[in-house]
């Protein structure tokens, strides 16, 4: 039983340093570009048919990366829902969407390589329709959340109101990339602070959620 707990653990570890691996080659250089060969060797491994043993095509090893990520803010997530009860008011809402994340990323300290990442994927139309899939799949309080935004906005049209769920993933995903990347590279920020850059997202996306609609949409 102790050599079986050890080989586990070794299991274990060698999954760990594959996902860290594909995730910082995969936001430093887009995924297609990457080859599991060289997720192999920059997590130290030996075998070249790592990935494939361990998390089965490319795809899986892109979901096992989102989805322990995913977990993760999911945590957060409900714990902040929980806190906004049966709030009526829309930025308490879209705070839940924004907050679970840089909350996140400024657990993960820096360099962080997750927000890079994330752009790389939902910049791909194959991969962003099966990380979208499975985002909810890991993530059950979004569809609490969607209910609530609908709940808070009420004449919005349907395809209105998913357009605008768009935009806010679109801007989310985008601005915590760029501010990852500039922690990395110790260039200016616009913001100060993980914090204060959900501040800011939050005004934004609200303003977004706010904003008149066309007659006729």
């Amino acid at each position: 039983m102790p050599q079986r707990s050890r080989r586990d653990e070794q299991v274990s570890a060698t999954r760990e340093a594959l996902l860290d691996a594909a995730e910082r080659l995969f936001a430093e250089h887009g995924v297609h570009a990457v080859a599991n060969r060289q997720i192999s060797l920059a997590a130290g491994q030996g075998n070249n048919a790592a990935v494939s043993y361990h998390f089965g095509t490319k795809t899986d090893l892109v979901r096992a990366v989102a989805r322990r990520h995913a977990e993760r803010i999911e945590v957060g997530r409900q714990r902040m829902m929980a806190q906004v009860g049966d709030s009526a008011d829309l930025r308490d809402w879209l705070a839940c969407a924004v907050r679970p994340v840089t909350e996140h990323l400024e657990h993960l300290g820096t360099p962080s390589w997750y927000a890079r990442f994330m752009a790389q994927v939902m910049s791909d139309p194959a991969l962003r329709a099966d990380m979208n899939e499975a985002f909810m799949d890991a993530s059950p309080s979004m569809r609490l959340l969607q209910e609530n935004l609908n709940r808070c906005l009420p004449d919005l049209p349907a395809g209105v109101h998913a357009e605008r769920g768009a935009m806010t993933r679109h801007l989310i995903t985008q601005m915590t990339a760029e501010r990852e990347r500039s922690l990395a590279d110790n260039t200016p920020t616009s913001r100060a602070s993980w914090r204060e850059t959900a501040d800011g997202l939050i005004d934004v996306i609200v303003a977004l959620w706010q904003a008149p609609v066309t007659p006729g949409r």
